[in-house]
Parts: C-alpha cells; structure tokens; sequence
C-alpha cells in the first residue's frame, strides 16, 4: 500500500528520512479494525520522528507516519481516530498511563492508505463534524481542549495568553477559547500570524516578548525555550502556565522565585483522553467551529508540507488526502 514513512532517526537532516512509497499493509489482530484512510493530518510530532526524537519510545524503523486521521471501516462506516494507546488493563487517564503510545510510535501510522486500530480507538464521527476537520482532532485540537479546559481549568471572562498565533495548536486554541467566552491574547512574531489571529476574532495581539498591559488568569506556552521566561512574567499570581509544546527548543533557564512568590500553577501536558476527545468533538458542533485549516493537501504529495512545518511556514492544520 501506499505510505508516508521515516526511514530512520535522522536529527540534522530530517526531510532526508522522510519516504513516500510502498510499506506492507497492516495485520488486524483480534479486537482490532481497519481503516481505509482519507483524511491525515501534519503534527510537529512527525517531525519529532523523523528527527529521532520521539522519548522513550524505542520506534521500530521504518515508521509509518501520521497520529491522526478520519476514514472507512470495512462496512463503511466513518469514523474518526482517538490516538492514544496504552495498557489494557488501565482504566484511569489514558495519557499517564503505564506504556503509553499514540500512533507512529510503537505502531503504524495513519498515512497511509490502510491502518489498524484497535476497536475503542475508532469513533463513529458525528452528526454535524465532517471528514476533513473530524482528520485533524486528535492531536492539536485535543491537547489545546485539554490545556483550556482541564488543566487551566478557565471560566467565560477569564483572560488566556497563547504564545503564538498561526500554528495547529495555537489556531486551535484560540477557536476553543473564543467559543468558550475566554478573553484571548495572543503573541506573534510576523503580520502574517497577527492577520490569522485576527481573523479567528482574539481580543489582543502582541508582538513575542512584549511587555502585556496586564497579567492574564493562564498562559498556554506551546512555543517551549524562546517564551518560557515572558509566560511567567505574564500569569497573574495564583495563575496558571501550562506547556504543551516545544517548537523554539526544550531547555530553559527558569527563575523559581516567581513561581513561589506568586504561586503560580505550572503543569505539562500532551493529548487528552477518550471522553474529553468526545467532549471536544460535542463542543465543537454545539459552538458551530469549524477548524482553521491551512491547506488540504494529496498524500502523495506530502513532502512540500513537510518541508514548510520544519521551515515554519505552516498555518492552521495541514490535512493530506487519499
């Protein structure tokens, strides 16, 4: 079958491992399901793989691509692909749990023509929520639903920070946030990503590192090392700081003084679980949002919206079709 694959970790040259060829189609194993692909969509995650720097996950090379997608079940049915894997037996938060996984990793992706998943991990989509944006859910969507609603915990009328304004998760963030009745500042650091902010309607842009009129109930930092110090300088004492992203790099010099002095809440996060990923999709079409989406994309032509996410020219999700 076709496939979109790492061909090994390769950290400084990472489009040189990316493959757009035939791979074996998938076993089904007992209590599994495949799914037809049509919808697939771009996460920095796979750059990470391509990279080699997914940790402490022992990838088997080559690695099919891909965390989330939409497609057919053999009876054809449409379903939508909830990532998270892990043990069997674990019935509490799906991503802390022992030996946890999300596609890619331990197991296949989902660009491709064919994928195997197991039975709770494939959703009938919802009335109300198409293919396409239904593709994209899975990893920035949930993980920004996550970061808003159960980690930050905010309320309408409370005000968030997003550092950054043009990427997956950012857009994604700002959607949820503004549906919620959330003020919504965001930093940016061109006019390109001011002018997408804008239009998805937050209250406040601001340029990366500028000083903020005032201190806001929680900041989301998806951007990691170059706006770790301006998101503690920007949460309110007994604010919130939570980070779920890396992008500018993972090592920061932190301050601890702030942090106790103004007893701020600072928590890590990644994905979400299987009944928030159902909240999510609920929210969505009860609030009417419709993803922002920055390009739609044929799966065999991958490799330029490859490039554009390691070069930092995306906008939006990036979905590939089949």
């Amino acid at each position: 079958m076709f496939a979109v694959y790492a061909k090994e970790p390769n950290p400084t040259d990472p489009m040189a491992s990316l493959v757009l060829g035939e791979m074996p189609e998938p076993v089904i194993e007992e209590g599994w399901l495949r799914v037809k692909i049509t919808h697939a969509s771009l996460n920095r995650h796979d750059v990470f793989t391509l990279r080699g720097l997914v940790d402490e996950k022992p990838v088997p090379y080559p690695m099919i691509l891909g965390n989330d997608g939409a497609g057919l079940l053999d009876d054809g049915t449409p379903v939508v692909i909830y990532p998270v894997m892990g043990s069997d037996d674990w019935k509490a938060d799906e991503t802390i749990a022992p030996n946890w996984h999300i596609f890619s990793e331990l197991v296949p992706g989902t660009m491709a023509d064919y994928v195997a998943v197991p039975k709770r991990n494939a959703l009938p989509i919802p009335e109300g929520l198409s293919t396409l944006h239904a593709s994209l859910l899975g990893t920035a969507w949930l993980t920004a639903y996550r970061s808003l609603f159960t980690k930050a915990r905010l309320m309408p009328g409370q005000t968030v920070l997003v550092q950054g304004a043009s990427g997956g998760l950012s857009t994604a963030m700002i959607q949820l946030a503004r549906a919620a009745g959330i003020q919504v500042w965001v930093t940016t650091r061109n006019d390109k990503g001011a002018k997408i902010a804008e239009k998805l309607g937050v209250n406040r842009i601001f340029r990366h590192g500028e000083a903020l009129p005032g201190r806001v109930d929680a900041v989301v930092d998806n951007v990691g090392t170059a706006t770790w110090e301006h998101s503690l300088k920007s949460a309110k004492r007994g604010g919130v700081v939570v980070v779920n992203g890396i992008v500018s790099g993972h090592m920061a010099e932190t301050n601890l003084v702030p942090i106790f002095v103004e007893q701020l809440d600072v928590r890590g996060t990644v994905m979400g679980t299987l009944d928030e990923m159902h909240d999510m999709m609920r929210f969505i079409i009860a609030n009417d949002i419709t993803p922002e989406v920055g390009s739609v994309v044929p799966m065999t032509e991958a490799r330029g919206a490859f490039r554009d996410m390691i070069e930092g020219r995306t906008h939006g999700k990036t979905v590939f079709t089949r």
